[in-house]
């Protein structure tokens, strides 16, 4: 999965951007390592780390770069070279801890990044365009503001996804982050790369439709007709 999202093909990821995840258990997930490509990285580029520790850290208020190197490195397990794990680690570990989420690729694809990087960023994102959008991403994605990546932006992700738990009672597909990148959640590495693949051609296509003029998002009875019918249920579980 690390390797086809850093592909050249996909325009997702080049030198060190990006990182990914899987969980092993309720204790434990493994993270790629921080500086290793996704392109190339092999077994010996990914961490094996506690959720605990991880998930406690996010209990305190503030946490000092160098406080936040300690317990990143504490929490790994059968690290003898001492790999630092990627500063997103936090964030993985939210995710993974929620049910049925086992597998993360976060990305900075090149479409989705334009549109992140704009003005119309979180507008883009605030309806659907096309049925496979709503089949393979779902009909609500999660956007975040942008912040320091690391432990401020794990905060804030937790709390905008337990917003978001609130709301929908399933956690999001897709998450947008301004000005940062693009985060696909699933229960297997392939519902990853499909989330990832849908969401670089929904990015060219919000790109294109601001081109011919602006979006013409699909209206609600439609969205959840496309949601909730059968065929296209049936066809989400085949993809």
């Amino acid at each position: 999965m690390s390797n086809t999202l850093g592909s050249d093909a996909y325009d997702c990821a080049i030198l060190g951007e990006g990182n990914t995840s899987v969980k092993l258990d309720q204790d434990y997930f493994l993270i790629k390592a921080s500086g290793t490509q996704l392109k190339t990285i092999d077994a010996k580029g990914f961490v094996k780390v506690s959720f605990a520790p991880i998930l406690e850290a996010l209990k305190q208020p503030a946490l000092s770069d160098q406080e936040v190197k300690k317990v990143l490195l504490d929490a790994t397990i059968d690290n003898p070279d001492q790999k630092m794990p990627s500063v997103e680690t936090f964030l993985h570990a939210i995710i993974l801890s929620q049910e049925g989420i086992n597998y993360i690729g976060h990305t900075h694809p090149t479409a989705i990044n334009s549109i992140l990087c704009s003005q119309k960023a979180e507008d883009a994102y605030s309806g659907s365009l096309f049925p496979d959008q709503i089949v393979v991403l779902g009909t609500d994605p999660l956007f975040i503001p942008y912040t320091d990546p690391g432990l401020v932006l794990s905060k804030l992700l937790r709390d905008k996804l337990t917003a978001y738990l609130d709301r929908f009672g399933k956690p999001p597909k897709a998450i947008y982050m301004q000005n940062h990148g693009f985060i696909a959640v699933g229960a297997t590495d392939k519902e990853v790369l499909n989330i990832t693949q849908m969401a670089v051609k929904t990015a060219r296509i919000i790109i294109g439709a601001y081109a011919l003029g602006g979006l013409h998002f699909l209206p609600e009875e439609h969205v959840n007709r496309i949601e909730t019918r059968p065929d296209e249920h049936y066809r989400r579980k085949v993809i």
